[in-house]
């Protein structure tokens, strides 16, 4: 894994060393001290959060940075903590749907889910790769895009309309995820409004993004 480690001022910061639209290295970018700036199509970041700014349409992903003496130590947060779903919502909110996650490993091959089976959880991927299929029996097609770490994937768990899978969700490789219930994460949502009202309308905007996508294929 390579990290980007920027200085402002006495504080050090971390992020990931690559742009998540075109895998530009972020390194040849430009930095202000406060954004971050990909050099190739203007992609902005705050690099204190990884919070998308301007053009950006994806969060950096950013790890707590500790210094000791001349040496400085760079941890990974939690993958819910990294995904634009719940980027910048009230932290005590985020805290108690992270305290609803259980963490699970699959192996290459592993079914989460298939087309028609309840939707009562919604997962957010920690490490891995997972394909979707859309269709049934031998009339299926692939969705059409891939996942990074702390994206968010079973969406119909947090629709009221939409009690059953559309996809079929199969792991590529050893995939790690957390596995969140709808139900409980919107009662906790509901609690917040405010943090709820961010979290539907982003969650909106992913739904249109993915559809499009898939669309396009």
């Amino acid at each position: 894994m390579k990290v980007l480690v920027a200085r402002s001022g006495d504080e050090y910061f971390a992020c990931q060393a690559v742009c998540p639209h075109q895998d530009v290295a972020l390194c040849e970018g430009l930095f202000d001290g406060t954004v971050l700036t990909c050099h190739q199509h203007l992609w902005q970041w705050d690099i204190r959060s990884g919070a998308p700014r301007g053009l950006a349409e994806a969060p950096l992903e950013c790890y707590t940075v500790e210094v000791d003496g001349d040496s400085i130590y760079i941890a990974s947060p939690g993958a819910l903590y990294v995904g634009e779903l719940f980027s910048g919502i009230a932290e005590k909110t985020l805290a108690e749907i992270n305290a609803l996650a259980r963490r699970e490993e699959f192996t290459q091959g592993g079914t989460l889910y298939n087309v028609g089976d309840p939707a009562e959880d919604f997962f957010v991927l920690e490490s891995g790769r997972v394909e979707f299929l859309i269709g049934r029996d031998d009339r299926t097609s692939p969705a059409g895009f891939m996942l990074r770490k702390g994206e968010v994937f079973g969406w119909a768990a947090l629709l009221d309309s939409q009690p059953s899978r559309i996809a079929k969700a199969t792991c590529l490789e050893h995939s790690t995820l957390l596995r969140i219930n709808g139900r409980e994460a919107l009662k906790v949502l509901e609690s917040d409004p405010a943090s709820g009202y961010v979290v539907m309308r982003r969650l909106s905007s992913l739904i249109a993004r993915y559809l499009a996508s898939s669309g396009a294929r």
